[in-house]
């Protein structure tokens, strides 16, 4: 048996030159923006529209990936990412930036949807761990590399945009020429984000705020930084940083999310990163301490996505898996959409510190808010924990008590064999007395039995009396 390496490596050659074109344009327009002096209003806005075109392209992409299959698809989508791309070099219109964005993100969830379904489909199941795995590290690989590319052209003129295009343009040859078995079509899957929200409030909360806290930093952080007097060589230095140490954060974060609660962790991941930005936020910028600080930012901000994702699938079961995969990604891209762009609006006003100012208000509403839904399902399983479900005669037998975990059994037996005196103090003393003047031990049944015969008699007469009076009115 290949290793997955080898097996698919024509479609990690594509997802490398992808992402390293993808991480490039989005380093490059940042700094471009923050360069032209535009308000951060726009910058914000840039990042919004690719994170919706995100959103917007994952139905787009799933029917046309059904009408034309999976290469065409993605060649077809590579085009029109690559002309948009180039398409900011022709026109300085910020107006017609934010279309071509938004393209670009149409576009590039196509091309993630093949891709992830490609390999998802033909993985073998023993292997299919290894594959994602690979899958993320060449991706994460591919955004680092993009980030140091942005160096060798300090300037910010046209040849990154050149780059980027070349990028976009080889990354269909892998796919193309691939001997893999074409995987099939692409079935559509029912959206059900309330069933989902009701199935997994936890998980999804922490997608949506943790998709705003790295929305913010891949569209905002370069701006930042060049804000803070750092030329772009080293602002590659800065975003590579935080990357890689989220790269590394992933595998142990993995391992020690199988030996303590996912719930908990993500609470404590919240604490300390908003104790993290909260420094970033409050104390001057210096190269060393940034550096530090933005690789811690990056252990506990990347890893929050994938600790949430874990525990939503461990709140569902196998068959609602892909609907939940939708609802993980329309969130995330709504999340993502609308933190650069409130962000960027805090920045504007109150200054380039509240890019992380807006992080710690994140973190910190995310922390409230996971304490809050913990409290409300405990108290729910709190309260239903007591009910014992019964029906049929057995509701009014006293058998039923020895169905109840919280009751003795030897106890109930005993009961029912020897019962208590006082459990008869309402039979008749005459009844017992008849049955003590023979010396013989009462009969409680037949007793019982006379009782409620006689219950039931006066329970006649009682209706008779109440349907004369209401006759008599």
């Amino acid at each position: 048996m290949d290793s997955p390496l080898r097996s698919f490596a024509s479609l990690y050659s594509t997802t490398f030159l992808m992402v390293l074109a993808a991480g490039l344009l989005t380093t490059y327009l940042g700094l471009s923006l923050t360069t032209m002096q535009v308000p951060q209003i726009w910058i914000g806005g840039m990042m919004s529209a690719y994170y919706i075109g995100l959103v917007c392209g994952s139905k787009v992409g799933h029917k046309l990936i059904a009408q034309v299959g999976h290469i065409r698809a993605f060649v077809a989508c590579a085009g029109i990412v690559t002309a948009s791309a180039l398409g900011h070099a022709l026109i300085d219109n910020l107006t017609i930036w934010l279309i071509l964005r938004f393209a670009v993100g149409m576009g590039m969830m196509c091309q993630y949807m093949v891709l992830e379904s490609w390999l998802n489909e033909q993985a073998e199941n023993n292997q299919r761990g290894t594959v994602f795995a690979s899958y993320m590290i060449v991706s994460y690989l591919a955004l680092m590399a993009g980030q140091g590319a942005i160096s060798l052209y300090p300037d910010l003129g046209i040849e990154p945009l050149l780059l980027i295009a070349i990028c976009f343009a080889l990354c269909i040859v892998p796919i193309s020429i691939t001997r893999r078995i074409h995987p099939e079509p692409l079935t559509p899957a029912p959206l059900q984000m309330g069933l989902y929200w009701k199935r997994a409030p936890q998980a999804l909360t922490t997608i949506a705020l943790g998709s705003m806290i790295v929305g913010c930093f891949y569209g905002l952080a370069p701006s930042y930084a060049t804000a803070k007097g750092i030329d772009p060589e080293h602002v590659a230095l800065y975003m590579s940083c935080t990357i890689f140490a989220g790269l590394l954060a992933q595998w142990p974060m993995g391992k020690l999310s199988d030996i303590i609660s996912r719930s908990l962790l993500i609470r404590i991941n919240c604490v300390l990163l908003g104790v993290i930005v909260l420094i970033i936020t409050i104390i001057p910028f210096q190269t060393v301490s940034s550096l530090i600080l933005t690789s811690l930012f990056g252990i506990l901000a990347f890893t929050l996505y994938p600790l949430a994702t874990a525990l939503a699938n461990s709140r569902v079961e196998q068959h609602e898996r892909v609907g939940l995969s939708a609802t993980i990604l329309v969130t995330f891209g709504i999340g993502a959409s609308i933190g650069p762009l409130v962000a960027s609006g805090l920045m504007q006003a109150l200054g380039d510190q509240m890019l992380y100012g807006f992080m710690a208000i994140c973190s910190f509403t995310l922390l409230i808010r996971l304490l809050w839904i913990n409290v409300r399902q405990k108290a729910e399983q709190t309260s239903t924990g007591d009910y014992i479900m019964a029906g049929g005669d057995l509701v009014s037998s006293p058998l039923a008590a020895s169905f109840d975990p919280r009751v003795d059994i030897e106890m109930v037996n005993e009961q029912m064999i020897n019962p208590a005196e006082d459990a008869f103090d309402v039979i008749p003393e005459s009844t017992v007395d008849e049955f003590d003047d023979v010396g013989e031990q009462a009969d409680y049944n037949t007793a019982y039995a006379s009782v409620s015969d006689e219950m039931l008699e006066q329970d006649e007469l009682d209706d008779e009396d109440v349907d004369n009076e209401i006759g008599r009115r």
